[in-house]
């Protein structure tokens, strides 16, 4: 368990690739989670690629200003369908790219990205839906 933002960040900086996995395995508790995102911006990215973050931390991260943040959320195949709606509408495309790849994303998100402004994301959801291929 990872038990304080200077855990975290130490972990994800290391060197040693046990530690390194533990970033991206380990749970936390809510508060420390909050407190990474607060007082470690240029964390960000890499809560959002831990297998365990709650879905409070989603829900902030989905709304970050960098892009690659919520890019790294849409790829969580845990994500509630209320953040695949809300990011299949982001304003960057790549983000709305890995809604519809992410092999969860319901019906409702991919009928969001049938109307794209994106071909290749409008085709891939449509394909998704013909076929099937949905939550």
């Amino acid at each position: 368990m990872i038990n304080s933002p200077e855990e975290f960040v130490r972990l994800r900086l290391s060197e040693n690739m046990d530690e390194y996995l533990m970033a991206a395995w380990d749970e936390a508790p809510l508060e420390v989670w909050l407190e990474v995102v607060e007082k470690y911006p240029d964390m960000r990215e890499w809560v959002a690629h831990n297998k365990t973050i709650p879905v409070e931390i989603m829900e902030i991260l989905a709304d970050d200003t960098d892009e690659n943040v919520r890019f790294t959320v849409a790829m969580k195949n845990r994500l509630p369908e209320n953040l695949q709606l809300k990011l299949a509408r982001d304003p960057d495309s790549s983000v709305r790219n890995r809604i519809v790849y992410n092999k969860k994303a319901t019906l409702r998100a991919l009928m969001v990205l049938i109307n794209d402004d994106e071909e290749d994301i409008r085709k891939l959801a449509r394909k998704r839906i013909d076929e099937g291929r949905y939550k």
